[in-house]
């Protein structure tokens, strides 16, 4: 059988428009000579819809679009596979389902539903479906197909040292007879992840000895970012066909022969996360409707690959940057986001916070009698900036992206209403020394675009005189890795002191300051998740608490 592998980019709740999209991309794959086209995971829907499943018109929409693609791709010579919210038959439990259907020739032929329902990190399926208490077989040209919803091929118990499920829907399925496992997914991407679904599904495949199609969506819904990568493998455990990752895809895969096609991928992962993040911020900003977008440019490392990044989601036409020197700028720095401005091509402005920041100072002298200077006035420039960025953006009707980094985020070193203002926290799940290697990314794209002494000089917020970020924080070689450590891997301080040789009065300086800053990062934008454990959606931790390591 030849199966395409359609990999396509939804966007949440637009039904009309995904529905349209996996018509022409089975009608595409019907002219390349596929019997089946595979789209991903609650493809008719977007992924993830969350709190949308909550309604019952969104529910009665999906099962209605479902239907509609059945009737329009009813004189297709092909089946067609699609993931959509369905309406649960069960008494008990939640009234949606996350579910699969089999369409040919402008009928419903099968339906399958999800029994493994994922509440970890960013999922929280068990909040909106009834989970399937039992999976079948369906046939097509006398082929027994096991099809499964993402998180249903993902618990082999023979690959993960502590499953998280007593069933295993592969196994069962595979024991009934199954000859062909199919798997659609919605997967997030993080570093890393691409290698391990490649490992997952190969060891299934070698383990059953049978041949594995696995189709995954792509493209930024909110605060994740999608690969797509898909992937077909023979029996013997070898990727046979394997799709584009961070673009619309489609790919043929003929289980017979054990072939199929290979398309050009990322294989460095530096790479791969810039692209991730082009693709985020591109996907968020025009899901949302906006097209422009403005940056504040510090000269720094942080603003100045932000700005890279969004010249490459959207094109420099739609890029602003703007410098907002104080009291404390220097003129390397200003000449720097200037050169950095005039090499991308992008829109520069100039407005000085410091006449503002004299006449506020003014104002408060009263109430700041007797109190020296101190956090407040460094703050206070910040929110200046910030008051700035935002009434260009109502002007202009064009969206903030805000450039502090994961690093700084997580020990507070920012400045809410300030530099956290905007509608975009493009980076924030990038730590400091991570920027850097980026940064390099987007030179070798962009050659010298990063003015080369931006890599040099000192980080500095430039919010008082010769400061920099090392008066305040560790270096950042070492904060990274306490941070990984005790956000990613939720290792405690003395674990961490042990593991990285530190004194632990470092490393319980930096935890106490992740701690007692989650307030700040709960009110700030969303950000796009690139590493395993992003601060947002898929991190809950309470802001009230007095747990300490």
């Amino acid at each position: 059988m030849k199966i395409g592998l359609a990999q396509i980019n939804t966007t949440v709740g637009d039904l009309t428009g995904n529905v349209d999209r996996m018509v022409r991309f089975a009608r595409l794959a019907a002219g390349c000579g596929a019997e089946m086209v595979v789209f991903p995971e609650l493809s008719v829907t977007g992924y993830p819809p969350r709190d949308l499943v909550e309604k019952p018109t969104f529910v009665e929409r999906s099962e209605q679009h479902l239907e509609l693609l059945a009737a329009e791709t009813a004189g297709l010579p092909l089946a067609v596979i699609a993931g959509y919210v369905g309406r649960s038959r069960s008494e008990l439990g939640k009234h949606a389902t996350n579910s699969a259907a089999v369409l040919h020739g402008g009928r419903i032929l099968f339906r399958q539903t999800k029994m493994l329902l994922p509440t970890y990190d960013v999922f929280d399926e068990a909040r909106y479906f009834t989970p399937a208490e039992a999976e079948s077989l369906f046939q097509m040209d006398g082929c027994r197909i096991a099809l499964t919803i993402c998180e249903d091929a993902w618990n082999d118990k023979q690959f993960w040292e502590r499953p998280l499920y007593r069933r295993d829907p592969v196994q069962e399925l595979v024991s009934g007879g199954g000859e062909v496992l199919i798997s659609i997914n919605a997967s997030p991407y993080h570093m890393g992840k691409r290698a391990l679904r490649r490992e997952v599904f190969e060891a299934t495949a070698r383990r059953h000895r049978l041949p594995v199609v696995y189709v995954n969506q792509v493209g930024g819904n909110d605060q994740l970012v999608f690969d797509g990568t898909s992937f077909a493998i023979d029996a013997g455990g070898r990727v046979a066909a394997h799709a584009a990752s961070f673009a619309e895809d489609l790919v043929l895969f003929d289980t017979a022969a054990g072939v199929g096609d290979d398309h050009a991928n990322l294989t460095d992962e530096c790479e791969a996360a810039y692209e991730a993040l082009v693709l985020g911020t591109r996907d968020y900003i025009q899901k949302c409707g906006f097209r422009r977008v403005l940056i504040g440019l510090s000269g720094g490392i942080d603003s100045s690959l932000t700005a890279v990044i969004a010249v490459d989601a959207l094109g420099a036409e739609n890029v602003t940057g703007v410098a907002m020197p104080g009291p404390f700028s220097s003129e390397g720095s200003m000449r720097d986001a200037r050169a950095l401005a005039e090499r991308l091509g992008i829109r520069f402005e100039v407005a000085s916070i410091t006449p503002a920041y004299d006449r506020v100072l003014e104002v408060l002298a009263p109430l700041f009698a007797g109190a020296a200077a101190d956090v407040t006035e460094e703050n206070l420039q910040a929110r200046l900036r910030g008051v700035t960025l935002m009434a260009l953006s109502n002007k202009w009707s064009a969206l903030v992206l805000t450039t502090g980094n994961k690093s700084e985020l997580a020990v507070g070193y920012c400045t809410l209403y300030g530099d956290m203002c905007g509608g975009l926290a493009v980076i924030s799940d990038v730590p400091k020394t991570l920027v850097y290697a980026l940064s390099r990314v987007a030179n070798r794209r962009h050659p010298g675009a990063i003015p080369a002494s931006v890599f040099e000089k000192p980080p500095s917020a430039e919010l008082r005189p010769n400061q920099k970020d090392t008066d305040s924080l560790p270096p950042y070689e070492v904060l990274d890795q306490v941070l990984r450590a005790y956000v990613e891997d939720y290792r405690s301080s003395q674990q961490i002191a042990d593991d990285l040789g530190l004194p632990i009065e470092v490393v319980a300086d930096i935890i106490r300051k992740v701690d007692r800053n989650e307030y700040k990062r709960q009110q700030a934008a969303p950000g796009l998740k690139v590493t395993t454990k992003a601060f947002g959606m898929g991190r809950r931790f309470p802001i009230a608490q007095k747990y300490t390591e």
